[in-house]
């Protein structure tokens, strides 16, 4: 009997974060880069690939960029409600998208599965996420904070390799696994935890650690601009992560 795959993250936390985005987007003025970026990578591979897919379904695409690229029949599901745990509905798909969220699912192998499923013969799954070697300096800042009693306040990162092996474990007859950086900079801690949470990618851990006191967010603060340039601004890494896999 299979064991039950470990609750690492909190499914209402995860919805909560999109319908909080979603809230912040309509305000006008929420940052919104990141997403744009995956959109953007998963688009110039579907051209690279000369893709037409008849029937593509979308996750996560916040900015509704990916499925205004597309040609054919697009289905754009919502986050909050659709559970990439459960087979996907309204299959099969010639292309299925994933836009920052397959790195808070709890049962990857089994989402994986039902993806693959829902794909049409030869269809295509190109998933991307933030992958390993993510936020480095915000994962310093906040060990600074913490001190000697360090808290889990980002989830694990998956890289590539493992990606790579995860899709060939679960029936993908070819994966490709990539990722690459982009480094951007600030003024402030406050404002990438600010562009992070637009983006619907603070944290979704079901194990919620204990808030930070103003003396431990005084400390993250400092410790961040602590490698600051000589401009006051500080660079920070994301590794977009790509799992691209064919029925």
């Amino acid at each position: 009997m299979n064991a039950a795959p470990p609750r690492i993250f909190a499914p209402h936390r995860r919805r909560a974060r999109w319908n909080r985005m979603i809230a912040q987007r309509e305000t006008g003025t929420a940052a919104g880069w990141l997403l744009r970026e995956m959109a953007a990578d998963i688009a110039e591979r579907a051209a690279f690939m000369q893709l037409r897919p008849a029937r593509s379904l979308i996750l996560g695409d916040a900015s509704e960029a990916l499925g205004g690229a597309l040609p054919g029949e697009v289905i754009a599901a919502n986050p909050a409600t659709l559970d990439e745990e459960q087979p996907l509905p309204a299959g099969p798909f010639d292309l299925i998208a994933s836009i920052g969220l397959i790195d808070t699912v709890n049962d990857l192998p089994g989402a994986l599965v039902h993806i693959r499923n829902a794909l049409a013969p030869e269809g295509v799954a190109i998933l991307t996420c933030l992958g390993a070697g993510s936020l480095p300096r915000l994962r310093a800042a906040l060990l600074a904070a913490d001190g000697d009693r360090p808290a889990a306040r980002i989830h694990p990162q998956l890289d590539s390799k493992a990606a790579a092996g995860l899709l060939q474990r679960t029936g993908f007859s070819r994966q490709v696994s990539d990722s690459h950086g982009i480094d951007v900079s600030y003024t402030s801690l406050d404002r990438l935890v600010t562009d992070l949470r637009d983006q619907g990618q603070q944290g979704a851990l079901a194990s919620s650690p204990p808030p930070l006191t103003r003396e431990q967010w005084d400390k993250a603060r400092s410790a961040f601009l602590a490698d600051a340039d000589e401009r006051g601004r500080v660079s920070e890494r994301f590794e977009l992560l790509t799992l691209t896999g064919w029925r």
